[in-house]
C-alpha cells in the first residue's frame, strides 16, 4: 500500500495516438513530508502520518508546531495516516508525485460538494407526482409507511442535509505523472469540489497495473527572426553608388550650361 495527499484542481482530457480521448482529473500534488511513524509495538499498528500544504506559525497552536517540528518541518495544514506502507520509511522524509506511475490503479477518496438541505427528488432520486387534473401532489415525500406502528420508520427516505460525505471512488488508472510540476492525470472524476483535498491510495481491487497510454504531446513552436548578415564589402558597394551619384549630378550641371 502507498498513497500521498494531493489537491483537485479541475477536469480536463487527454487523446492517445491511437485517437482515443480520456477525460482526467488533474491533481495538484505538493511534497508529503512524514511528520510521524507508527508501529506495532508502540501503537499497535503500522501506518505513517503525510501532511502537506504550509500553514502560518500565527494560525499553528503550540502543539502542532512542536508535532511538525520532530520531523524538522513547518507547521501544515493537512495530515492524514496510511496504513500497512510499502518500504521503510524514516521521520521527516518527503513523498512527491513520482511514487505512483503511468498504468497503476488506485482509490481516489475525498468529501464530497455540499448541496445544502434538499428535497427527496434530489436527494434520493424519486419520482414525482402528477402535475395537471387537481393533483395537489408534486414534490413530497409520500406515504410515512403503514398504519402500525404509528410513527415513522427509522430509515425513512426524507428531504434533510445533502453532500459533504467522505467517498471513495476505486479503480482508477493513473494516465500521467509529472513530478516536475507536481501532478497526476487520473482517468474519470474523482469526489469533491475544486481545491479540496484528495488522498490517492493503491486500489484494494486491482493489483496489475497496465501498460501507459502514449499520450499525444503539444510542442510550442518558436519563432526566430532571420537576422541577414552585411557583407563584408558593404562599405565599398556604399563608396562606390555615392561616387556614382557625384559623377550623375557633375554631368547634368554641365548640360544644363
Amino acid at each position: 500500500m502507498k498513497g500521498i495527499l494531493g489537491r483537485k484542481v479541475g477536469m480536463t482530457e487527454v487523446f492517445t495516438k491511437d485517437g482515443k480521448l480520456i477525460p482526467v482529473t488533474v491533481v495538484s500534488v505538493e511534497p508529503n513530508v512524514i511528520t510521524q511513524i507508527k508501529t506495532q509495538e508502540t501503537d499497535g499498528y503500522n501506518a505513517i502520518q503525510l501532511a502537506t500544504v504550509e500553514k502560518k506559525e500565527k494560525h499553528a497552536t503550540k502543539a502542532s508546531m512542536g508535532h511538525t517540528k520532530k520531523a524538522n518541518t513547518t507547521p501544515k495544514r493537512f495530515l492524514k495516516e496510511i496504513r500497512n506502507v510499502e518500504g521503510t520509511y524514516t521521520l521527516g522524509d518527503t513523498l512527491d508525485a513520482s511514487i505512483f506511475q503511468a498504468g497503476e490503479y488506485v482509490d481516489v477518496t475525498g468529501t464530497s460538494k455540499g448541496k445544502g438541505f434538499t428535497g427527496v427528488i434530489k436527494r434520493h432520486n424519486q419520482s414525482r407526482g402528477p402535475e395537471t387534473h387537481g393533483s395537489r401532489y408534486h414534490r413530497r415525500p409520500g406515504s410515512m409507511g403503514t398504519m402500525r406502528p404509528m410513527r415513522v420508520m427509522k430509515g425513512k427516505k426524507l428531504a434533510g442535509h445533502m453532500g459533504v460525505e467522505t467517498r471513495t471512488i476505486q479503480n482508477l488508472e493513473i494516465i500521467e505523472v509529472n513530478a516536475s510540476e507536481n501532478y497526476i492525470l487520473v482517468s474519470g472524476s474523482i469526489p469533491g469540489a475544486k481545491n479540496s483535498l484528495v488522498l490517492i491510495k493503491s486500489a484494494v481491487k486491482k493489483d496489475a497495473a497496465k501498460e501507459p497510454k502514449e499520450l499525444i504531446t503539444y510542442e510550442q513552436e518558436t519563432v526566430v527572426d532571420e537576422v541577414v548578415e552585411a557583407p563584408e564589402n558593404q562599405e565599398a558597394v556604399e563608396n562606390s553608388e555615392e561616387t556614382t551619384q557625384q559623377v550623375e549630378t557633375q554631368e547634368e550641371v554641365a548640360g544644363e550650361k
